[in-house]
């Protein structure tokens, strides 16, 4: 009967261990965080990042992007750029105080990974898909972005000397 008992306890450890979800790894934004932007003007960051990331090498499904960023963090090293770039004109910080990103699909590639998401600015949502490496617990990528697309500022006036298409890159370290 020991024996019965035995062999049926060992029966349902085997059995209920094969059944055992992977849970995906939720990280936590460290310090040292930087998102760039340059063109050959305007050029800056953005001070304040916050968000949710959950990514697995391994389970890439279960893997997920949630990011905020405040627009009125903005700085490009010039006092008076930097209030135009929060007033309505550009940004509109205090109607539309964050950029979101939001992933859908994330994939590895050859090189690395990719992530394909909604990016949102001034109440604008379009999905973006872009390259990103992840070592050394610091997540990297980069992509290029038309102002215009998203309602920031014009080509008249003034406006007409600001480049439209800029790079963004964002390198985030992260730990658990």
């Amino acid at each position: 009967m020991k024996s019965n008992l035995f062999a049926l306890l060992v029966a349902i450890l085997l059995g209920s261990s094969a059944f055992t979800t992977y849970q995906s790894v939720a990280w936590q934004i460290a310090e040292g965080y930087a998102i760039k932007f340059e063109s050959k003007n305007p050029r800056g960051i953005f001070n304040e990042l916050k968000g949710d990331i959950v990514f697995d090498e391994n389970n890439l499904a279960a893997s997920k992007f949630d990011m905020e960023v405040a627009v009125g963090s903005i700085s490009t090293g010039n006092g008076v750029k930097n209030k135009h770039a929060r007033s309505d004109k550009w940004f509109d910080a205090e109607k539309f105080p964050l950029i979101r990103f939001s992933s859908s699909e994330i994939r590895k590639t050859t090189e690395a990974y990719e992530v394909t998401g909604t990016l949102e600015i001034r109440d604008v949502k379009k999905e973006i898909t872009f390259p990103f490496t992840f070592e050394d617990q610091t997540f990297r990528g980069g992509f290029m972005i038309n102002r215009l697309d998203y309602g920031i500022g014009t080509v008249k006036g003034m406006a007409k000397k600001a480049a439209t298409d800029l790079q963004v890159d964002i390198m985030v370290p992260v730990s658990q």
